[in-house]
């Protein structure tokens, strides 16, 4: 199977940031494995913007935590990243879920920003799909991510008016999947799925959106992430 490709056509260029070396070239090891190019691979913040700056990659996976506080210099150069270079996309790794992290890369726009935690990268295939939907402007968040938005949205009445399968839906497409993803997970036709979505929106007083980025962005401010 050929590897996923960038915007021109062939695989990935990527720029990693990470500060601890191992994780950082087992990184490159395996996206170079698949056929990727890392053409930067650093460790602080600094260093992955003037890498972004002068190579364009089509992504750039970062850690949250970086040097020298290791608190939120990897966040705070994502959203320089995604103010600058608004079409490099943004995979963002983190140990644990912080959501008002999360909130902050997907405003205003969640097109191009993923959002992982660093156990999924054991399931290689779902990093390196969801590493090229980020970078094809599409977006992914971690399922456990999106559970944390759940729970803490401030519209809870409105969800609770939601049924468990269509919760489970609405948690789908937060992680970014379509309709006929969503139809994979939950073993069912995709014609179920679109009458799901339509109830979605509907109780959630949302209009119906073929895009995918702007239905997962309309149901993450509705969340109040």
């Amino acid at each position: 199977m050929s590897p996923p490709t960038g915007a021109g056509g062939g695989p990935l260029r990527v720029v990693i940031a990470e500060d601890a070396a191992l994780f950082r070239e087992g990184l490159v090891r395996l996206l170079t494995e698949r056929g990727h190019r890392v053409v930067a691979a650093v460790a602080d913040g600094q260093a992955l913007l003037d890498a972004v700056a002068a190579d364009r990659p089509d992504v750039a996976v970062v850690d949250i935590r970086m040097p020298p506080t290791h608190s939120d210099e990897g966040l705070r150069a994502a959203l320089e990243l995604r103010r600058d270079h608004p079409g490099t996309g943004v995979l963002v790794f983190s140990q644990y879920i912080e959501t008002r992290y999360a909130a902050r890369l997907l405003e205003p726009n969640a097109a191009g920003v993923g959002y992982l935690l660093k156990d999924r990268v054991a399931d290689v295939r779902e990093f390196v799909d969801a590493l090229a939907r980020v970078a094809a402007g599409g977006t992914a968040l971690d399922p456990e991510v999106v559970g944390q938005l759940l729970g803490a949205s401030r519209n809870a009445d409105d969800l609770a008016a939601l049924t468990p399968r269509e919760r489970e839906v609405l948690a789908l497409m937060a992680e970014g999947r379509s309709n006929a993803g969503i139809a994979n997970a939950l073993v069912v036709s995709v014609g179920v799925v679109e009458k799901h979505v339509a109830s979605v929106f509907g109780k959630l007083r949302l209009p119906p959106d073929e895009g995918d980025n702007r239905r997962v962005l309309a149901v993450l401010r509705f969340l109040g992430s």
